[in-house]
């Protein structure tokens, strides 16, 4: 196996989603169970794009977790940095649909409280520092901020990162279902991001964090950051990477579900990148290209089920935009 050139750090996961699109929980009848969990997604998204990818969290000595090493490392990806905790279970995820696919994140498996999963257990001194020796990039969410233990982790990351001039690409992803108290996030959201090179929010997020949903002032405020993506669903994005700023409509596919649209689209994102210098991010073409695909690897994620079993390869990618092109 090649050296990972990219970390996903954080949970990884099963999303059980509902088999009824448009009910209420206490409707619901009947779930089926998809691998996910943001950071896990991104790593296998990425190991199908080609880029070699290690995923680095804590699962539970439980069926739930062996299955889901087995599958990343079906997928390619490197599992040195997973942990195991004795007792602590693997996460589960309740995860409602409204008619148009949209989900929700609503309650955990055997309505466990947030903080008693294996997630939270990740442990900053089993990092393994040859990881971090290696690579280009550490993508990092939120969600595990949340919690003691994964935020010291979070932290020892960080410093890794900066240590081996790694550029950190942060993914906000709130969900505010996994903290016990949510009005903690915010501090320990804006602490993190002074210290990233790349950031991606929701509009939402960009709104409730700078109150403002343009990256480039959001880029301008912070004044460190080499690239701000803030996505809209159906309505595209806006982008600030280097000098070039802009907008792109989102591709118009037929949705079956959007769990993990955004990590494919930050996969896509962190692929580019792998593949380009930044100082080819001065060429507005090039940046126009690098979001258009990585735009594309979240579109293609929506017309099948679930998170990594719905992601694209780069082929499929290629073929997509080139079709989209040679039809406009």
């Amino acid at each position: 196996m090649l050296n990972p050139r990219v970390i996903c750090l954080g949970e990884i996961l099963f999303d059980r989603i509902a088999d009824q699109p448009g009910r209420p929980l206490e409707a619901v009848t009947s779930w089926t169970s998809y691998p996910g969990g943001a950071p896990a997604n991104v790593a296998c998204a990425l190991a199908k794009l080609g880029t070699p990818t290690a995923f680095v969290g804590c699962i539970g000595e439980d069926e739930e977790g062996r299955s889901l090493v087995k599958l990343l490392q079906t997928v390619g990806v490197d599992t040195r940095g997973v942990q195991f905790h004795p007792t602590a279970p693997t996460r589960t995820v309740l995860v409602l649909r409204s008619d148009s696919g949209d989900r929700s994140f609503v309650a955990f498996g055997d309505q466990r409280s947030s903080d008693e999963f294996a997630d939270t257990h990740l442990q900053a001194e089993h990092l393994p520092v040859e990881l971090f020796q290696q690579a280009d990039y550490l993508v990092l969410g939120t969600l595990e901020l949340a919690y003691v233990d994964s935020q010291a982790a979070i932290a020892q990351a960080l410093s890794l990162a900066e240590q081996f001039f790694v550029k950190i690409v942060l993914d906000v992803n709130w969900r505010p279902v996994f903290w016990n108290d949510p009005e903690a996030a915010p501090p320990l959201i804006h602490e993190m991001i002074k210290r990233v090179d790349f950031l991606k929010l929701a509009e939402e997020e960009a709104e409730w964090l700078f109150g403002t949903t343009d990256p480039g002032a959001i880029a301008y405020r912070l004044g460190s950051l080499e690239g701000v993506l803030v996505t809209k669903g159906e309505h595209g994005l806006a982008y600030c990477l280097g000098t070039n700023e802009g907008t792109i409509p989102a591709f118009k596919v037929d949705v079956e579900d959007t769990t993990g649209a955004g990590d494919s689209f930050l996969a896509g994102f962190v692929h580019q990148l792998c593949h380009h210098n930044l100082q080819d991010f001065k060429d507005p073409q090039v940046v126009r290209q690098v979001v258009q695909y990585a735009s594309a690897a979240g579109a293609l994620t929506t017309v099948r089920a679930g998170a990594i079993a719905a992601q694209p390869t780069s082929e499929e990618i290629s073929a997509f935009l080139y079709l989209r092109e040679q039809t406009s």
